[in-house]
């Protein structure tokens, strides 16, 4: 990795993942007063196909000075790596050094499947696009042969302006264990799975730190944020419905996910029948919820009061994430924001 990239505190970060339930022009409030009351980060998902990862990125830029902002994550299927190259340079140019965070993914089925992308060798795939995107970001000529991704004397094609190698850390988000020990092999970081539990970290971690002693690192090389579901509300029950409706979507959409921390096959089914896939309509979505306990989503989320909601936090912190990054489900997401501003431990 080369000396540009930036080195991270390793205490008590903490970070908002921002989806498509509200408008842009709410988010880009909400980020302004994120960096306000002391929150580090602003990860932008790329949500099914219902608002794409860079563009928010961009607006958010504009209207903050300091706070980090990562994409959380888009794919390396659609976007050829010289274009990811490109455009997490410019976004470096919007925002400043050291502020942008390039998190990839490798896309999921069905929805890859139909817009006609085969996700066969999804590890090599990965490999390539990071190891190539991260040799374009430090200015390097790129030439590669691979399965995936073929560069001949390629470049980032800067005149105008600074043209040294760019501060921007490739993360890879990734929940099968495969994919992670890939992921301490070769990137900066991992950005680590929501809807999962802290025990699974422990295997998680395990992973990472076997993939970095093979590429000649430690766990301690791997930054390591972590997307966590928040649903915080002074009304329990309420908190518990807001996160139990996610739950159902991935259970039925995602099941890799759950799978991963333990939750019975027996329930997985039941609840993809109830849904019936991907895309599910909101009559399906609620069927499946009544199958849901209340203990499945204490054990995949941070779900409750501001109190059981740091505590749980706390649990992921001590588990291994770095850096939880909150993906708020409740209605009053500056309630959150500012329960954790200063911090969680």
């Amino acid at each position: 990795m080369s000396s540009s990239k930036q080195v991270f505190d390793r205490g008590d970060r903490v970070g908002i993942y921002l989806q498509d339930k509200h408008s842009l022009q709410e988010n880009l409030e909400l980020v302004q007063y994120a960096e306000e009351q002391g929150i580090d980060e602003i990860w932008q998902a790329e949500s099914r196909l219902a608002r794409d990862g860079i563009t928010p990125l961009g607006a958010y830029a504009a209207v903050t000075d300091q706070i980090k902002l990562g994409t959380g994550v888009i794919n390396n299927w659609t976007r050829n790596t010289a274009l990811i190259a490109q455009t997490m340079s410019t976004l470096e140019e919007l925002a400043g050094p050291n502020r942008i965070q390039c998190g990839i993914g490798a896309w999921w089925d069905p929805l890859a499947e139909k817009v006609g992308i085969d996700r066969s060798g999804a590890l090599r795939a990965m490999r390539e696009c990071v190891e190539v995107t991260q040799d374009l970001l430090d200015m390097e000529n790129v030439t590669y042969d691979g399965e995936f991704v073929q560069m001949s004397d390629v470049e980032l094609d800067v005149v105008h302006g600074d043209s040294g190698p760019r501060t921007v850390p490739v993360y890879v988000g990734g929940t099968g264990f495969k994919m992670l020990e890939l992921t301490g092999h070769f990137a900066d970081g991992a950005l680590m799975n929501y809807l999962v539990s802290p025990e699974y970290n422990e295997k998680a971690l395990d992973a990472l730190a076997t993939g970095a002693e093979r590429g000649g690192r430690s766990l301690e090389d791997i930054d390591r944020p972590q997307l966590i579901v928040c649903s915080m509300d002074h009304d329990v029950d309420k908190a518990l419905d807001n996160a139990r409706e996610l739950i159902t979507q991935y259970l039925g959409q995602q099941p890799h996910i759950m799978k991963a921390s333990g939750v019975s096959q027996d329930l997985i089914d039941e609840v993809g029948d109830a849904i019936g896939g991907w895309p599910a309509d909101k009559e399906d979505i609620e069927q499946g919820m009544e199958l849901i306990p209340d203990d499945v989503v204490h054990k995949l989320t941070a779900s409750g009061t501001p109190e059981q909601c740091r505590e749980k936090v706390r649990e992921y912190a001590e588990s291994g994430c770095q850096c939880p990054i909150l993906y708020p489900l409740g209605d009053d997401r500056e309630l959150m924001i500012d329960e954790f501003a200063d911090g969680y431990l």
